[in-house]
Formats: C-alpha cells, structure tokens, sequence
C-alpha cells in the first residue's frame, strides 16, 4: 500500500492545546514513523496516528490538526468541527476529544484514534471546500473503513488477538458481569471505585480474587452510612444480585448481595471517598497488602499521591 505524502512547510502559529483536554489514562503500547507518519497502538488496543502524522495523512499543516482538537469544545462550533463529528456520528462515534494525551517515555503524545483519524481524512477529501486535499482523497480511498486500522496494526507488528494480561481480564470480567445489576435510581460502590481499581491496576496491583478493595471500601462507606443515619437523609439502600466469575473462588456463594445506595447520595459519597476513604482508609488497605507480599514496598505512598492528584485534575502516575 503506498500513501501519497506531500512535504509541507512548518507553521508555527498553531494554536495551544489546553494540556486539561483530552487526557484519558491510556500508554503507548507500541510505536513507528512509517513514511514520516507516527503511528502506534494505545495500552487498549487502539490503533492511533500522532498529530504531525495525521497532517501528513491529510495533506495539510500540522497546525491544522491541533487547532481541531483546540477547538473541539468550543461553545460557537466552527463549521469544520461540526462537519468531522457529523462524519463520526454517522459512524455511531461520539468522542470527548478527537485525540488522547499520553505520556511515552519523556514525552507528551497527542494520539489520534483511528476512527477519528478516518473521520479528518474524510473531512479533507470530500467536505472540505476549496481546502479539499488531492492527497487526502487518494489516501482515505487506501485507508477508509478498517483499512487504516489494519495498516497500523500491520505496519507496528501488533497484533490485536494477544491475550489481555490477566490482572485486566479479570477486571474485565467483573465488569461484564455486573455493569447492568444495580436498581435504576441507586449506585454501586463497585462501579464507583471503579477509576481507583484502574489506577491501581496501572500501578501493579495485583487486583483479583485475593485482592478485592472494592470490598474493603463497601464496609467502610456501609460503617459511615449506618454511624451517619443517612438512610434519613436520601432514603434506604437495598441489596442487589453480584456475580464474581466463574474464575474466582468468591463465585461457589453466587449471586454475592452487596448494597446499592440512593443516587441522591452520591455526591457525598464521592466526598467521603476523597476526603476520607484515599487519604484514611486505603493506605491501610494497600499497606496491609504491602506486609502480605502482595505489593512492592511504598507502593501505597505512590498509589494514594497518583488518585490524590487524579482528583486534583493532575496527571496520575503510571508504570
């Protein structure tokens, strides 16, 4: 497959990226420069083009790329960024961001999913005006539908059967097993903490059947509940049916019933959990786990100072 590239001159006027948008906790898996196109393929699988090598794609400024994801929230939406996500809502795509900011080695990518990537191409050789690319065109004809996607995962070496380490199979599983159990007008403390398990998971944490923190947070949240009488204040909680999978000894005494708490309550919880459970309860936990040799030594010291400046809006720290 051959992409036609054009040389383009630089433009240093390229307008700032807010470094707040389009963050997502994603790593670079894997990572080439084919014909002068950065591509790669993110921790989850997804396949991506970094901005100068979309630019390059599409035949236009790289400053062109970055003013796109600059302006992608704007409250007065310029015609072009009305028309690419029209083009990925006919994909039956909605995306936060059009692209993913991720830290490689010492440096911070703006990593470009392919469904987006597919979507600008689109835009710069058909819905463009007189600013359609001829290059642009020829390369959506080569690249469209799963072509870009399957060029990447060729061009990388990667291959999108391999086998999901287990610690995130098993996550996974939870997850699809229980995503549509709690009562409509209630929250999980599963589902909720389900940002800190992810965190942790990317930090090490060996999170399965003999290291459940989920648990460890329902007790404390169910002790401050009953202590608190907050069932006067939002109403009752009420159990519900969760399964753990088949692969972890908890399922022999299927369906578990934990409690779903009122939604009402939720912004106290998610309180009580930044102020409370990360800076009181779970050192505990992840030390205790420390002492067991579950966890490295101040593995709960990096863990609490990666949520704490989660919660802040800063970068978490991740392996």
């Amino acid at each position: 497959m051959s992409i036609k590239i054009n040389k383009l001159p630089q433009n240093k006027s390229q307008k700032e990226i807010n470094p707040d948008q389009g963050f997502l906790d994603l790593q670079v898996t894997t990572e080439k420069e084919i014909q002068g196109i950065g591509m790669g393929v993110l921790s989850n699988g997804v396949p991506f083009l970094n901005q100068r090598g979309l630019a390059r794609l599409c035949g236009v400024q790289n400053a062109h790329i970055g003013t796109i994801s600059a302006d992608w929230n704007d409250e007065n939406q310029k015609p072009r960024i009305t028309a690419i996500k029209e083009l990925l809502s006919k994909r039956g795509e909605v995306v936060d961001m059009p692209h993913h900011e991720c830290k490689h080695g010492e440096k911070i990518m703006f990593a470009y999913p392919d469904s987006v990537c597919v979507a600008i191409l689109e835009y710069y050789a058909f819905e463009a005006g007189e600013n359609c690319k001829i290059e642009a065109r020829d390369n959506f004809r080569l690249l469209a539908g799963q072509a870009l996607r399957d060029f990447i995962y060729t061009q990388v070496g990667y291959d999108p059967s391999q086998k999901i380490p287990e610690v995130w199979q098993q996550f996974h599983n939870r997850v699809s097993l229980v995503y549509d159990r709690v009562p409509d007008g209630y929250f999980s403390i599963f589902k909720e903490m389900a940002d800190i398990i992810v965190t942790l998971i990317q930090g090490g944490a060996p999170v399965g059947c003999d290291f459940v923190p989920d648990l460890s947070m329902g007790q404390h949240w169910g002790r401050y509940w009953r202590e608190s009488n907050l069932q006067e204040k939002y109403g009752e909680r009420v159990e519900y049916a969760h399964d753990y999978p088949d692969t972890f000894p908890q399922a022999k005494s299927n369906p578990q019933t934990p409690w779903a708490y009122p939604d009402l309550a939720l912004p106290e919880f998610r309180k009580w959990v930044r102020n409370v459970y990360i800076t009181e309860k779970l050192p505990a936990f992840l030390k205790s786990k420390e002492k067991q040799g579950m966890l490295p030594p101040s593995f709960a010291q990096l863990a609490i100072s990666a949520l704490e400046k989660k919660g802040t809006g800063q970068r978490v720290i991740s392996n």
